[in-house]
């Protein structure tokens, strides 16, 4: 698996592609949009991790370049920890996932190969009844109108619709959405979270359709 590693600062790009070098991966760094917009048209990567602020351009340039040349690409970003600005924009532009820094080597580790799966092998566009979610450019809408959720909304509903017609527990929602809260997330949260989204994607929010409770056990989306 190839990766591209836009990032300037030198200690990250030596112990971050020391790390993905020993987990099997070829990575290719660099530190400038221009370098990295010449890479992404001399070759073929399988996942990109961008850094958001460049010494020379920045990561959205570059991630909009990628949704150009590889669109189906999945694009981690790599953000300071309290810029939501950041990590909104970034997941609109078709990031699937942000890691905060300073960031769990093997975390990213493991979020990098959750990424690969799920470009490999989950649909790009994913409809429950009247809500169509597009996870390439991140956009969800709801019989023809866009919905606008927040990063953690996102994440929620991403992480329930890519297993439709599945259970997926409490505990698996609270993992997916730990990094968004930026603090550990309680069954109260939790239930608070679940409760906005479905203002949001339900018709009649306190008949909920497409958000269904497994009491006791979690949520599932779809029959």
């Amino acid at each position: 698996m190839r990766v591209l590693l836009v990032e300037d600062d030198a200690a990250i790009i030596g112990a971050l592609g020391d790390l993905l070098r020993t987990e099997g991966f070829d990575v290719v760094a660099t530190g400038t949009q221009s370098d990295a917009l010449a890479q992404l048209s001399a070759q073929r990567f399988d996942i990109a991790l961008l850094d958001v602020t460049l010494a020379e351009g920045n990561g959205f340039a570059v991630c909009a370049a990628a949704r150009k040349t590889a669109p189906s690409m999945p694009i981690i970003f790599l953000t300071a920890s309290d810029d939501e600005y950041s990590t909104v924009a970034g997941l609109d532009m078709g990031a699937v996932d942000y890691i905060a820094k300073p960031f769990r080597a093997r975390e990213l580790i493991s979020r990098i190969r959750a990424a690969l799966r799920q470009s490999a092998g989950t649909e790009r566009i994913i409809t429950v009844g009247d809500l169509r979610l597009d996870a390439t450019s991140a956009q969800v809408t709801k019989a023809g109108r866009e919905l606008f959720l927040s990063a953690l909304e996102y994440r929620l509903l991403l992480c329930l619709m890519q297993r439709a017609g599945k259970l997926v527990t409490r505990e698996n929602l609270k993992d997916a959405i730990w990094d968004s809260a930026d603090e550990y997330v309680s069954d109260n949260a939790l239930n608070v979270y679940i409760k906005r989204l479905r203002e949001k994607v339900e018709t009649n929010p306190s008949d909920p359709q497409i958000i269904i409770t497994v009491r006791g056990m979690g949520y599932k989306v779809g029959a």
